[in-house]
Parts: structure tokens; sequence; C-alpha cells
């Protein structure tokens, strides 16, 4: 069962600012700016507490990685995404640069490039994408760019790659 088409599908993706209204579709922002805190270690230290959740199957558990990654030639054509069905996955930038994403919403075994959008992240931001939401692997834009990754690990395969027919071209560029 593919996705019916006129014709093919060009399209290049607007890069939005990452806010958490925007992506609420597709998991939570991880960052301290405008969010409720309070007061912890004898009022050192504010805690945002609760920023996301981590996501699992009944029969997986939550780990922590780093990830180093490399950016990736511009403009950039979108070939495929990912998922994870059996829990989220969230990525925290640990040097403070900003990145991008690009996802689509999780509920079906087919991506509609219609619904393909993209996000730049300040690296004050980190990301949670919640179970099942498509994206696309790691968007780095600086050399050996690290972050934490807190995701899942158990029994599986968690991790579904979709691929793009020839008729799509989703392209990303830069500013």
């Amino acid at each position: 069962m593919g996705i019916e088409r006129e014709e093919n599908m060009f399209k290049t993706l607007a890069i939005e600012p990452l806010t958490k209204e925007a992506f609420a579709p597709f998991g939570d922002v991880i960052e301290s700016e405008g969010r409720d805190y309070f007061m912890i270690n004898n009022g050192s230290t504010r805690r945002y507490h609760r920023l996301a959740e981590v996501q699992t199957d009944q029969q997986g558990e939550g780990i922590i990685s780093i990830f180093r990654a490399n950016p990736l030639e511009y403009p950039l054509h979108i070939r495929m995404l990912e998922r994870h069905p059996f829990g989220s996955q969230a990525f925290i930038p640990l040097f403070g640069n900003e990145y991008l994403l690009v996802v689509a919403p999780a509920g079906t075994d087919q991506v509609d490039p219609a619904t393909v959008r993209a996000f730049r992240a300040t690296g004050r931001q980190g990301v949670n994408y919640h179970k099942g939401v498509w994206h696309h692997p790691v968007l780095t834009l600086t050399e050996n760019d690290e972050f934490l990754v807190v995701d899942r690990s158990g029994p599986g395969n968690n991790c579904d790659e979709y691929y793009f027919d020839d008729s799509v071209h989703l392209e990303l560029k830069l500013d």
C-alpha cells in the first residue's frame, strides 16, 4: 500500500524555530527558558522538574548514552526517517551548539511527505521524540558535536526505517 500521488513531489522544508507549542505533536522540548521550577539544595539550585518523560514498553528500560556526530552536506536530500516503536528518544546537546530536526507524525507505518517538518534548536534546547514519532537521525551543524541521549534498551527491534520513493524530493537548505 503506497502513498497515492498525482505527480512527483518536490518540497524545500522551511526550518522553523523550535518551540514547545510547535513541537508538541512530535514530543517535548527540554529547556529551562520560560519553565516552572522550585528551589533545592538549600536554595542554591533551581530544579526544572519533569520536562519530559522516558517512554518504554514493559520489556524495556531507560538508558543514557552519548552520541558524537558530524554535519552532513547541505542542501540535504531527506531520503529516510526512522522511528522507535517501543520507547521515546531524547537528545540533549552537550556543547551548546545549534542543530536541526526533521520530523513527521507518529501513528502510521508510512510517512506522508506533506507532513514532514524541520526545526532549528538552540544549543540550550533538547528534545524528546515521543514513541513512534518519525524523525531523521541526528543533524548536527558542528564537527564532533555531542548529545546526551536517553532512550530504551531491551528486546525487539526498536528502530524502524522508512525510505521515500524516488518521486519524493524533500530538501533541507540552511539559511
